[in-house]
């Protein structure tokens, strides 16, 4: 009779260390599901940079070639105001390079974002592989305890 109040006792408290763990692993997959999501925000983030990065290419690239024709029209209208055309080429180049440097700045921290992104997401990873091993421990320790109690009774 004590036996078996006391293996009763132990029995319960097992199965509320089981339930403990539970709540564990499904709080566990909660704060993993809000990483996911921080992940994906983040990828989305990165998608209308990238967006806007290519934009603003293609605007430089526009921007260019008007540049180019209003020099080629300035030369043809008249001589007199070839260095008017000069000085508006020279504050062209000036932008042209401004927006090179943002373009590669905007490129560069791109990359920077891409390189964050990974490494969270191996952190991710290592943490969701180290969840899912305590995870399989622990679902052996209980079955181990499931079975030293069949075996017991």
């Amino acid at each position: 009779q004590e036996e078996k109040k006391q293996l009763t006792l132990k029995v319960e408290e097992l199965e509320r260390k089981l339930e403990s763990t539970s709540a564990q692993n499904i709080e566990f997959l909660q704060v993993i599901a809000k990483r996911e999501e921080s992940i994906h925000q983040c990828q989305l983030r990165l998608e209308e940079k990238s967006r806007e990065c290519s934009s603003l290419a293609r605007q430089l690239e526009m921007a260019i070639e008007d540049a180019k024709r209003q020099v080629e029209q300035a030369r043809e209208r008249a001589v007199s105001r070839e260095r008017a055309a000069q000085s508006k080429v020279l504050d062209l180049e000036t932008q042209l390079s401004r927006n090179k440097t943002d373009l590669n700045q905007l490129h560069r921290s791109k990359e920077d974002a891409e390189r964050r992104y990974e490494s969270r997401l191996q952190d991710l990873r290592d943490r969701l592989e180290q969840s899912e091993s305590t995870n399989r421990s622990m679902q052996n320790y209980v079955q181990f305890l499931k079975s030293s109690y069949d075996n017991v009774f």
